[in-house]
């Protein structure tokens, strides 16, 4: 996790060169644009930052709007909470000023428009960060009523917003015993949801497929095996997690499959 440490009241987004960290790009109080990718465009986005005091490698573009001079070049896309603490970041490529204007939101500030490109912030994304930002991401089950294109989204910020989440919270020590809730598991998003969840609590991240799940089992992320999983409601799960997947050369069901990533990782699963 990057922190530009730089934060103050109202600005909720910052930028830093991806060159050099001590060329930061300045701050802004609200983005739109940039969960959303632009259409028939892999990762491209238009982007509008509100209530920006551009700095740096963005500061010099800015006067040179419809030149090669407006490409600032690549950055991390920082997300802060409240204080200016950085929740999360996003890597961007070739971000280029498109357009600028005096911005409403205070003396000296700007509204500018930039394009760039980013594969990691999805669609969706941008109300589970809201919930991590504003401290309400604090109970249980927030992702049940998720539509199903929003629950990888959900599983994205949990991924780029862990270490914030934890404040270097050690890991659970081995032998602990963890309870995963069943009842609302109906695809793979949705189990990880769940597993994300009885480790590492409200909006919490273990993985968000299989060989994510598989690392996480090796440390670092929550817990330590072996360890103990009361899978509750797993009959119901099953039935719903019975996808054929690939497995080296052989195919299984999916449930079964993470059954034995389990087992080989050290974890005994209680079935109820």
């Amino acid at each position: 996790m990057r922190t530009s440490g730089r934060g103050g009241e109202g600005q909720k987004y910052a930028l830093t060169s991806d060159e050099d960290d001590s060329d930061f790009w300045g701050f802004a109080q609200e983005v739109e644009g940039l969960f959303t990718p632009l259409p028939d465009e892999d990762g491209a986005r238009r982007v509008h930052l509100a209530g920006c005091l551009p700095q740096g490698g963005l500061l010099r573009c800015v006067d040179h709007v419809g030149t090669r001079r407006a490409v600032a070049g690549n950055a991390w896309f920082e997300l802060l909470d409240g204080d200016g603490a950085t929740m999360g970041s996003y890597f961007v490529n070739e971000v280029t000023v498109i357009d600028v204007k005096p911005s409403a939101s205070g003396a000296g500030l700007v509204d500018l428009t930039v394009t760039l490109w980013c594969e990691n912030a999805l669609p969706g994304a941008e109300r589970p960060w809201e919930l991590v930002r504003t401290g309400r991401l604090n109970h249980t089950g927030m992702w049940h009523e998720l539509a199903p294109e929003d629950r990888h989204a959900w599983l994205s910020v949990a991924l780029w917003s862990r270490e914030y989440q934890r404040q270097a919270k050690p890991d659970a020590p081995a032998g602990q015993v963890f309870t995963l809730d069943g009842r609302h598991i109906v695809d793979r998003d949705t189990f990880y949801c769940a597993i994300g969840e009885a480790i590492n609590g409200p909006g919490g991240y273990f993985g968000w497929n299989l060989d994510a799940l598989d690392d996480c089992l090796r440390g670092g992320w929550g817990a330590t095996t072996p360890f103990t999983l009361h899978w509750d409601f797993s009959a119901e799960a099953r039935t719903r997690l019975a996808e054929h997947v690939p497995a080296g050369d052989r195919e299984l069901v999916l449930f079964d499959l993470l059954l034995e990533i389990f087992e080989e990782r050290g974890v005994s699963v209680i079935l109820r």
